[in-house]
C-alpha cells in the first residue's frame, strides 16, 4: 500500500531500502574511492556529493532488482555506484546550468566554486562513472550507459533551445522521458542485463523502470509548484516562470485556455511578462490540476506494479513495490 513521507525524512526509514541497506554503504564507498589518490579539492568535492546523498532510489533499483534476479552482487554493486555516479554528474551540471545554490536543503557545488571548477568536476564524475560501467565487463551494458547518457545530454539541449513555450503533451513526455526516465529505464535494465534471466524479463524491467522514471518527474514537476523554496533551493514554479510547461500547467491549460496569463505563455511572451507568470504559477498552485497530475503519476505506477506480480516472490520484490510507491507519495 503507498505509504505518506515526510521532509527531513531518514534514508533508512524507507521500508524498500530494508533488503539492500549495507549494499548501498558498498555502492557509497566504491564511489568515494573513484577520487582517491586525486586531487584534494576532488576528493572534498566527492565527499560533500556523497554526504549531501538523497534518497539513492536509482541504485537501490538496481540492487533490489539484480538481487531479486539473482545477479553476480560485485557486478551489481559496481553497476549501482555507475549509476549513481552519472547521475550525480547529471545534477552537478543542472545545477550549475540552473543557477541553483541548493539542492535538497544543501550547499551545490556551484555555490562556493567556479563554473570552471564545477563543470570539470562534473566531467570527473562522468568519467569515473564510465570507468565503472566497463568494470562490469558487459558490453552491452556499457553500450546501454553511453546511449542513455547521450539521451540525457540532448534531452538538456532541447530542452534549453526549443522547448519554452511548448505546451503538448507529446513534447513534455519526450522530455521527462530524456531528463529522467531514460536512467531509470536504464538502471532497470542494467540490473535485469547482468542477472541469470531471459530476455523477456530483461524487457519487463525496462518497462518497469521507464514508468517509475515517468513518475517520478511528474512528482518533481508537482513539487516545483507545491514545495519548500527553503529547500529546494529555487522559486516556487521555476520551471514555469522560465517558460518550460510541466503536467500541471498542461492540465491547466487545457481547462482555462482562456485564461490571459495562459495566452502570454503560448505566444511567447513568458520572459517579458514575468509578473504575469507569476500569476499563472499561483493560478496553477490554487487550482485542482496539481491532483490531476498526481493522479497521472500514480497512474503510471499501477500500470507496471503487475510486472512485478510475475518476478521471484521475496523481501526484494515487496520493496520494489514500495519503492514505486514511494516515487509517487514522496513530499520531496
Amino acid at each position: 500500500m503507498p505509504k505518506n513521507y515526510l521532509i527531513g525524512e531518514n534514508l533508512s526509514q524507507h521500508l524498500y531500502t530494508t533488503p539492500i541497506q549495507a549494499s548501498i554503504q558498498e555502492v557509497e564507498e566504491l564511489m568515494r574511492l573513484q577520487a582517491h589518490g586525486r586531487h584534494p579539492e576532488l576528493q572534498a568535492a566527492f565527499d560533500h556529493l556523497i554526504v549531501a546523498g538523497g534518497k539513492r532510489v536509482r541504485p537501490a533499483l538496481v540492487l533490489l532488482i539484480g538481487n531479486m534476479l539473482g545477479a553476480d552482487h560485485d557486478r551489481l554493486v559496481t553497476t549501482a555506484a555507475a549509476v549513481e555516479m552519472l547521475h550525480t554528474a547529471t545534477l552537478v551540471h543542472d545545477d550549475l546550468i540552473d543557477g541553483a545554490l541548493l539542492r535538497r536543503g544543501n550547499p551545490t557545488l556551484n555555490s562556493h566554486w567556479s563554473p570552471a571548477a564545477t563543470v570539470l568536476t562534473g566531467d570527473y564524475i562522468f568519467a569515473r562513472a564510465a570507468k565503472l560501467a566497463a568494470n562490469t565487463d558487459c558490453l552491452p551494458l556499457m553500450k546501454l550507459f553511453a546511449e542513455t547518457l547521450a539521451i540525457i545530454v540532448n534531452g538538456e539541449l532541447t530542452q534549453l533551445f526549443s522547448s519554452r513555450g511548448v505546451a503538448n503533451r507529446e513534447n513534455y513526455d519526450q522530455r521527462i522521458y530524456a531528463k529522467t526516465a531514460s536512467l531509470f529505464e536504464m538502471s532497470a535494465r542494467a540490473a535485469a542485463m547482468i542477472s541469470p534471466v531471459e530476455q523477456v524479463i530483461v524487457d519487463k524491467m525496462q518497462e518497469f523502470g521507464r514508468n517509475i522514471g515517468m513518475a517520478f518527474q511528474i512528482l518533481d514537476d508537482i513539487l516545483d509548484f507545491t514545495g519548500e523554496q527553503e529547500y529546494v533551493g529555487k522559486p516556487v514554479g521555476s520551471d514555469l516562470l522560465q517558460g518550460l510547461v510541466t503536467l500541471p500547467t498542461l492540465h491547466y491549460i487545457e481547462k482555462y485556455p482562456e485564461d490571459k496569463n495562459v495566452t502570454i505563455l503560448l505566444d511567447g511572451n513568458f520572459s517579458t511578462n514575468p509578473v504575469a507568470m507569476a500569476e499563472l504559477v499561483q493560478s496553477v498552485r490554487s487550482s485542482e490540476c496539481i491532483k490531476l497530475a498526481l493522479k497521472d503519476a500514480r497512474s503510471l505506477v499501477e500500470g507496471v506494479i503487475n510486472i512485478l506480480k510475475d518476478m521471484p516472490a521475496g523481501e526484494e520484490r515487496q520493496a520494489l513495490e514500495e519503492l514505486a510507491w514511494y516515487i509517487v507519495d514522496r513530499n520531496i
